[in-house]
């Protein structure tokens, strides 16, 4: 079992901090992976990490202690996942990108330039009959709603989940690609077409989440298979204090949104490392398309790497011990990474016979939503699935879960009903009780009244 690396990263103080508390910092360095850090309420906490970052951290430093060692896996077939972590304007999205995918010079390059390089640096040093081939996709997650953002006529890409490939966006846009360059241009057209705007914290402020797919396949001549390796990197959207923002209108709604996706991550995140791991334990990853996107990364299922991106400045005290309190969390999830095998060619026919016939089956779902609402399609989705119509996207250990879930709930219910049963049947048996003995008084009391008759007549002889 191995862990999550965990870095934290402080940017420069900003014109505006610097106006209002001077060069004042809330952080003091110990080491290279330690540092206290200056809380009003609680005093000195002293955080530890793989690794910490400051204002005069290096980019290339950076990519060599979060990004590299996923890279070289991705290339030996083991899926990775890189996440930026942070309030807004806590500097993730230079961290990712750099000053520009393009445009950019040498010691300001993101990681993602940087992972593009380097992956195709491994591939091209490679020895051996093995043919690889590498192909991209770039969505983000806006109002919680997937986009693909190489063709944005996809603004509403579902989730899927395969036995042999793990979680997949059903029909997302996959572009082959033979070289860094042609990498490069081909994602800064994508993220052109991002969600941005302006607030008071940030003037081009991330409105989505975006993430970035790189998946490595390679084939030997004398291995009918072929592993293929994914590398996936997420630009989050900062969490916001609406006070501190000043968003209104549509920026209110996106942060509202961004907010509960956020939560959503981090409720998983306890769930994962705050409560007795068993079979029956619910992790919530459906509870947003966030997390469902990254259950293999969160699950353990590859490795993951995480960037808590920080203001030093006192003024933002509060987000940046939320941030440094989620990546201490975050050290604790386990994970158990392999090497992926696709299936034969034969296999892979059959999986994609059955994702064109989903495909099918989604189209006339998605029109009869117009006709008879989202509710009642869903519904019929489930139907469709239960009948064996449509692939049901769980894998078995989901599908056992659930049962266990079910059946849990279904005894749990039973014994309720069976605990208020036995409550009534005490309750009548109390009434019934009571009545016997008004019951018994009233014979009584007849009884002696009529004596009491018997007794003036005899007197009145």
């Amino acid at each position: 079992m191995s862990k999550v690396t965990v870095c934290a990263r402080f940017r420069p103080l900003s014109s505006s901090e610097i106006r209002d508390h001077g060069s004042c910092v809330s952080i003091h360095r110990i080491d290279k992976e330690s540092f206290n850090f200056k809380d009003e309420k609680d005093g000195d906490l002293c955080f530890s990490f793989d690794k910490a970052f400051y204002e005069d951290s290096a980019q290339a430093s950076v990519y060599e202690a979060l990004a590299l060692p996923i890279v070289q896996d991705a290339v030996n077939a083991i899926n990775g996942t890189i996440l930026t972590y942070g309030q807004t304007g806590a500097g993730k999205t230079y961290s990712m990108e750099g000053a520009g995918i393009l445009k950019c010079d040498a010691e300001r390059k993101g990681l993602i330039p940087r992972v593009i390089e380097g992956l195709f640096e491994m591939i091209n040093s490679s020895h051996g009959a093995t043919a690889y081939s590498v192909k991209l996709s770039m969505v983000e997650i806006y109002m919680e709603k997937v986009r693909d953002l190489f063709d944005m006529s996809k603004d509403n890409i579902q989730i899927k989940e395969s036995k042999s490939q793990g979680i997949i966006l059903s029909g997302v846009t996959e572009i082959p690609v033979l070289e860094a360059a042609e990498a490069m241009q081909i994602l800064s057209n994508g993220i052109a077409n991002r969600a941005v705007g302006e607030t008071q914290m940030n003037v081009s402020s991330s409105r989505s989440h975006c993430v970035y797919t790189f998946t490595v396949q390679q084939e030997t001549p004398a291995d009918k298979r072929t592993k293929t390796g994914k590398l996936i990197l997420v630009d989050l959207a900062g969490s916001e204090k609406v006070g501190k923002t000043g968003a209104e209108g549509r920026l209110l709604d996106e942060a509202k949104t961004i907010n509960k996706s956020l939560s959503a991550l981090g409720n998983v995140v306890n769930a994962l490392t705050c409560s007795p791991q068993s079979k029956l334990t619910h992790i919530p990853y459906r509870d947003s398309k966030l997390t469902r996107i990254l259950q293999d990364a969160l699950g353990g299922s590859c490795r993951m790497a995480l960037l808590c991106c920080c203001s030093p400045s006192p003024s933002n005290a509060s987000e940046t011990l939320s941030t440094l309190r989620f990546g201490a969390r975050a050290q604790h999830i386990k994970a158990a990474p392999s090497v992926i095998l696709s299936e034969d060619k034969i296999s892979r026919t059959q999986e994609s016979t059955i994702q064109k016939k989903d495909l099918e089956c989604e189209r006339i779902l998605d029109m009869l939503k117009d006709r008879i609402g989202t509710e009642e399609v869903e519904l019929l989705e489930e139907l469709l699935i239960l009948e064996g119509i449509m692939f049901y996207p769980a894998p078995t250990e989901d599908l056992k879960l659930e049962y266990d879930n079910v059946t849990s709930k279904i005894i749990s219910s039973l014994q309720k009903a069976l605990e208020e049963l036995a409550s009534a049947a005490d309750e009548l048996k109390k009434q019934n009780k009571v009545l016997e003995t008004k019951l018994a008084a009233a014979e009584n009391r007849s009884f002696w009244d009529k004596m009491s008759d018997v007794f003036s007549l005899l007197s009145l002889w």
